[in-house]
């Protein structure tokens, strides 16, 4: 029998429902109505309470948004009812098509829509059981996600509990889908933070979220700015789910759960339109990131009726926005000195803020290009943002120059060591002649210890540049007779330090030989180009007296990369590097291929991956690929049977559509890789 007094049990409801009530007026309204010291108050009785009265702990009390110990990988969650992704139109034609085919579908012209903001995040699912929060997952790939129950469990603007508005019910079961996201503010200041301890910066404030939010300890993730916006419900069981969308959302509203905000109801696509325009007014000054505007057919019943094509529900669309761009001025122009000798030309901007970030430097790519737009010193220029890719710039502004713009001149001598730059005929770019060239080198010692090529833990960039200042690498065998004695004497390397770096250098002796392969860093060679020199000829040896036919006849590959290959390994400085990582005790062959599969959807088919996928990285997707039997290839051709299409599909994408190539999305690439009996890679997502 309980020993705790009634009137205790009643105290501690009512300090529930007050935390519950001011956390969302704090952390989602932004209008807190009491001062922090008196919500600071009430969190103190509410823990010492349950210290006394230890039974009345309850998962959704606000004290235990924190304390889950760290987990040791995520469990799979299987959606119940699918989270789809959704078609996307870029323009006003293709909208209205978009419009008509559901006037044409249904017979009807009386449909309302309603729109909301697109805020690029992870998108999740929230189960409340009796009103109790009891489980958080990922989308993934939309049939089954992560289980990060005790991660969203940290975020202070989910509710733990919920309770009905006056009037209204609650569903015994409610599964609310939404966004989980940083506000653009929150990103910078976690940036501002990292840089300052020395750790490495988030990309973008999706990246943030996603790595954010898919940490192994659950404190890590409450130490992060996470906000969560509900965009609509799956499972609603227990009583009747409003009629509408906008419906939903308001009764989501009411329950206390944050929701896209402004969403609208539109009552033709004229209105529709309004409002797509509007938001891309306003996108800029959004204290988040948005990448376009999600439009649906407001009537629940109706969106249910229009079904589903593919794996896309034919009652909504995304209008994307297009890429980033805004007006500046190129200040300068600096040539950067890559692993290869190859000079990129990088302008120098006037700052200015794109999509949250400020741009200063943006690629001009090489001579070539800088003709093509005919940008000059001085010049207004076109600079465009596009996700995650470094700026570029796509257009110079003639009309607005003033007589004081002067020309670019490439440079005759490399801009570091002051060796002759070169550009040889049929060449868009030039190169500096010298190969002990130190920013060649310390490119080439940075690619080489890269995660993607022999993966050396602690030999980051500013480490790399210190050797090779140093004289401690002269060359990239020199990484494996450092000379330790000397760094040891070295400000801030103790002996842990040292411990662990010559730990991490002497395990990537043993990496693939395609990784070793890319490591060497050789022209026109990256990760996929290598992984099928190292499935051809599995040994250096056998690699480097193969002929220029035998390079030719390797699917992919071109009489370009087929000749840089071959120039690599006839010379001799190269040869002689080669055989220094040999006696050095790298591993230079390879193991027997496994057999890859010989029955399946994708044996024998010569498939194109283009944009983001969301369930795994792209080199795990092209590995999975291989196992199924799969050829991948770079570039979309009538001999490519299928296209598989992530988020924001670039060139790839339209080339398919005009050589009709079958185009299929993510959740047709898992499903066909579990078909051929390959097992699905986790995400790879920043941490």
């Amino acid at each position: 029998m309980s020993t705790v007094p009634p009137e205790v049990r009643a105290r501690v409801e009512e300090l529930r429902r007050l935390i519950h009530r001011y956390n969302y007026e704090y952390y989602v309204l932004n209008q807190p109505t009491v001062s922090d010291a008196e919500y600071d108050a009430l969190m103190l009785e509410l823990r010492k309470l349950e210290e006394q009265y230890p039974e009345l702990i309850t998962p959704d009390s606000p004290t235990q948004r924190v304390g889950a110990p760290p987990a040791e990988g995520f469990a799979t969650i299987r959606h119940e009812i699918p989270m789809l992704s959704l078609s996307n139109v870029f323009d006003e034609p293709e909208l209205r098509a978009w419009a008509e085919r559901v006037y044409r579908l249904s017979g009807r012209r009386d449909i309302e829509f309603v729109t909301e903001p697109k805020i690029d995040g992870l998108a999740v699912s929230i189960l409340y059981e009796d009103g109790v929060y009891t489980r958080g997952a990922t989308r993934g790939d939309g049939f089954t996600g992560e289980d990060v129950t005790a991660n969203i469990r940290t975020i202070r603007t989910i509710p733990l509990r919920i309770y009905p508005p006056d009037g209204t019910g609650l569903p015994a079961v409610l599964e609310v889908r939404g966004e989980v996201y940083m506000r653009i503010r929150d990103f910078n200041e976690l940036n501002r933070q990292r840089g300052e301890q020395g750790l490495p910066l988030f990309a973008n404030p999706r990246n943030a979220a996603a790595g954010s939010l898919r940490q192994l300890d659950p404190n890590i993730t409450a130490s992060r700015p996470l906000r969560f916006a509900a965009w609509d419900i799956g499972r609603f069981e227990g009583m009747a789910p409003p009629p509408t969308h906008a419906a939903v959302l308001d009764y989501l509203r009411q329950l206390g759960i944050p929701v896209v905000p402004d969403y609208k109801v539109c009552a033709d696509v004229d209105e529709v339109l309004t409002e797509v325009r509007r938001w891309q007014e306003l996108r800029e000054e959004l204290d988040y990131e948005a990448d376009g505007v999600v439009i649906k057919v407001n009537d629940r019943a109706l969106y249910e009726d229009l079904g589903v094509v593919g794996r896309e529900p034919r009652g909504a669309t995304a209008f994307k926005f297009p890429a980033i761009e805004k007006t500046t001025t190129v200040r300068d122009v600096i040539w950067s000195v890559g692993r290869t000798g190859k000079l990129t030309p990088i302008a120098i901007l006037e700052p200015v803020p794109i999509g949250g970030v400020i741009v200063e430097r943006a690629s001009l790519h090489n001579e070539d290009e800088i003709a093509r737009l005919g940008v000059m010193l001085g010049d207004a220029v076109v600079v465009q943002r596009r996700g995650d890719v470094i700026p570029k710039v796509i257009a110079a502004i003639p009309a607005r120059r003033d007589g004081d713009e002067r020309p670019i001149v490439p440079p005759e001598n490399c801009p570091v060591c002051g060796a002759h730059a070169v550009r040889l005929e049929g060449e868009v770019d030039r190169y500096c002649v010298n190969s002990n060239c130190p920013a060649r080198l310390k490119a080439q010692v940075r690619h080489f210890a890269s995660r993607g090529a022999m993966d050396i833990e602690g030999l980051g960039d500013k480490l790399a540049d210190l050797f090779v200042d140093l004289g401690l690498i002269r060359s990239l065998p020199d990484i494996y007779e450092l000379d330790w004695a000397q760094i040891r004497e070295l400000h801030g390397f103790g002996d842990k330090r040292v411990q662990n770096l010559r730990q991490a250098i002497e395990r990537s002796k043993e990496r693939p030989l395609e990784r070793f392969i890319f490591g060497l860093g050789i022209r026109h060679v990256g990760e996929r180009n290598a992984r099928l020199l190292a499935e051809r000829f599995r040994s250096i040896d056998r690699l480097k007296e193969a002929s220029l036919d035998e390079l030719l006849s390797i699917p992919g590959f071109g009489p370009t990369v087929a000749q840089a290959v071959y120039e690599f390994f006839r010379e001799p400085r190269n040869l002689e590097m080669i055989e220094r990582f040999r006696r050095l005790g790298v591993k230079l062959e390879e193991e027997a291929p496994a057999p890859r599969a010989a029955r399946g959807p994708l044996a024998g088919k010569t498939v194109v991956l283009t944009g983001r996928l969301e369930s795994m990285t792209r080199s795990q997707a092209e590995e999975a690929l291989r196992q199924a039997g799969a050829h991948v290839t770079s570039s979309v051709s009538k001999s490519t049977d299928i296209v598989f299409a992530g988020e924001d599909p670039g060139s790839k994408y339209q080339r398919a559509q005009q050589l009709g190539v079958t185009i299929l999305g993510e959740e047709d690439l898992l499903r066909m890789l579990r078909e051929s009996g390959v097992s699905i890679p986790e995400a790879a997502a920043a941490s």
